[in-house]
């Protein structure tokens, strides 16, 4: 399985590590039948995070067409209070600022290639599509998600559902070709749970042994007779 992890500008850094340090761990443990790498819509290039001006390199563009798993993080930056609206005035147009609302920096992506090269990776029957926290946000806003189930950070499912999404208070979601996590430690379960998925569960007790991480809460799918109202 070969994971190619989307890096772009405002990312969330732990959206990207935690699932990069379980995918490349669950490689070692099953002798190379997990790769990962890092991404972007626009090729090798050093992308700016959310955090702290954080630096991360993706090393290649993203190939919609490769096998595997394509995972696309969430952003990380002002969450606002209640009301509070963007300031339209502050930088120049082609520039983000490291202290814009979250919403902003996940709703630049769609005016980059990301939100076509989703396309084609979701239409492609060998590749899942994995997002954590607003990773979801990204896909449900390019119009990728409507009427499936996912999840996203918890302050964001409101905006999942108002998108025509199936929104899930869970850990992990798992509709199949699309396995979303919520909140951005969420990470290391929804990478936890890929390799149990696609590799095997020795291999991921291994890895969850190894980080001394616990998943929790029960992944979400659709299956099973649906829960009367309690």
């Amino acid at each position: 399985m070969h994971a190619q992890i989307v890096l772009f500008d405002g990312f969330d850094p732990l959206d990207v590590i935690a699932p990069y340090e379980v995918l490349h761990a669950g490689g070692t443990a099953s002798d190379g039948a997990v790769s990962v790498e890092l991404v972007s819509a626009e090729g090798p290039r050093e992308v700016v995070s959310g955090t702290g001006g954080l630096e991360l390199r993706a090393t290649a563009a993203l190939d919609p067409a490769r096998p595997g798993v394509v995972l696309i993080p969430g952003a990380s930056g002002r969450i606002g209070e209640p009301g509070e609206v963007p300031d339209q005035d502050a930088g120049t147009a082609g520039e983000w600022r490291r202290d814009e609302f979250i919403p902003v920096l996940l709703g630049r992506t769609l005016t980059t290639g990301l939100p076509d090269l989703l396309r084609a990776a979701m239409a492609d029957p060998r590749i899942t599509v994995a997002a954590v926290c607003g990773g979801s946000l990204i896909l449900a806003m390019a119009g990728l998600l409507e009427g499936r189930p996912a999840t996203t950070h918890h302050l964001g499912l409101d905006l999942l559902d108002a998108t025509g999404v199936q929104a899930v208070d869970a850990r992990v979601v798992d509709d199949g070709d699309l396995v979303t996590g919520a909140g951005v430690t969420s990470g290391l379960d929804l990478g936890l749970y890929l390799l149990e998925r696609e590799i095997g569960p020795r291999i991921a007790h291994a890895v969850e042994r190894l980080f001394a991480h616990e998943r929790r809460g029960t992944v979400w799918r659709r299956q099973g007779p649906a829960p009367a109202t309690v």
